[in-house]
C-alpha cells in the first residue's frame, strides 16, 4: 500500500476541490475565515505543483507553517492531472503540516479511514505538449518546473489494494477523478475542441473513469464499509447517494466540505 498517516488530534476532517496553485488562499480560507482548528484538510487533486521550481513550494510553506500551526491544522494534497506526480510518488513532501500524498495511502482521522488515489487525463493535453513551456523530463531532475506529466493518469493497483484491505476498513474515498457514473458525463464544450486535435483522448478518459469503477467494484465486493467519495476535477459542485447510500461529493474550485463524523 502507500503511505499511511495517522491524526489522533485532529477534530475535524474538510476535503477541498482543486486549488491550483492558490495554496496561501487555502490556508486564509480555512484557518482565518472559517476559524478551522484541529482540522485535516485535504485537497482533491489540481493542488498545482511542478508548475514553479522547488524552492518555491518551501517558500510558500515556510510562509503558512505559523498559521497552521496556531490552528493546529495539517493540509494533504491529493495528485492531479495538473501536478507532477513526482512529488507524489517518488519524492512526496513531508511536513508536519504540510503532506502530499503518494497514490493509495490511507488516512485516519476522526474515526475515518480513508483511501486516497490521485490521477486523471487532462482533456488539453495536445495544447500543453505543443506549448512552448512544455519540455520532456530529465531522468534526473524529476521536480523541474513543466506544464504537462504524461504519467497524470490513474492507475488501479489490486496488490495495493489487497494489502489495504488486510489491515483497514476504507468508509471514504478522495480522488481527483470519479466513477463512470458520477457527473460530469457530458462530453461537450473543451472536451469536443480538444477531442478534435487529440483521436486518443476520448478512450483514455473513459479508461481514466473505469478506473475509479474498478475501485469503487472492489471496495464494495470486499466490504468496504464505503459511505463517501470526494472529488474535483470538473470544476462544479454535484451531490447524489447511491443505492448503496454512498453519498457522491463533486467539488468545485476552492470549495470545501465537512466530512461528516462517523456514526
Amino acid at each position: 500500500m502507500g503511505t499511511f498517516f495517522d491524526f489522533p488530534e485532529a477534530n475535524g476532517v474538510v476535503i477541498s476541490g482543486d486549488i491550483h496553485g492558490e495554496f496561501n488562499q487555502l490556508v486564509h480560507k480555512c484557518c482565518v475565515q472559517y476559524g478551522m482548528t484541529d482540522t485535516v484538510i485535504i485537497v482533491a487533486g489540481d493542488c498545482g505543483f511542478g508548475f514553479e521550481q522547488q524552492g518555491y513550494y518551501e517558500n510558500v510553506y515556510n510562509r503558512n507553517r505559523a498559521r497552521l500551526s496556531k490552528s493546529n491544522n495539517w493540509i494533504l494534497f491529493v495528485r492531479g492531472n495538473h501536478d507532477n506526480p513526482a512529488y507524489f510518488n517518488d519524492c512526496p513532501i513531508k511536513h508536519r503540516r504540510w503532506m502530499t500524498v503518494p497514490d493509495y495511502s490511507v488516512v485516519r482521522a476522526c474515526g475515518h479511514e480513508i483511501l486516497c488515489v490521485g490521477g486523471a487525463i487532462s482533456v488539453d493535453r495536445s495544447y500543453r505538449m505543443n506549448h512552448s513551456a512544455y519540455h520532456l523530463p530529465k531522468q534526473d531532475e524529476p521536480l523541474a518546473r513543466n506544464i504537462y506529466w504524461a504519467n497524470e493518469y490513474p492507475v488501479f493497483d489490486a496488490d495495493k489494494l489487497d494489502s489495504i484491505s488486510e489491515d483497514f476498513a476504507i468508509d471514504t474515498i478522495i480522488t481527483h477523478t470519479a466513477p463512470s457514473f458520477c457527473e460530469l458525463t457530458s462530453k461537450g464544450g473543451l472536451f469536443a475542441e480538444m477531442a478534435i486535435r487529440d483521436e486518443d483522448l476520448s478512450e483514455d478518459v473513459k479508461n481514466e473513469r473505469q478506473v475509479m469503477d474498478k475501485i469503487l467494484d472492489y471496495l464494495t465486493s470486499n466490504h468496504h464499509p464505503l459511505r463517501y467519495w470526494f472529488y474535483g476535477h470538473f470544476h462544479q459542485s454535484w451531490q447524489a447517494i447511491d443505492n448503496e447510500g454512498i453519498e457522491y461529493n463533486m467539488l468545485d474550485i476552492m470549495e470545501v466540505k465537512e466530512l461528516r463524523a462517523k456514526d
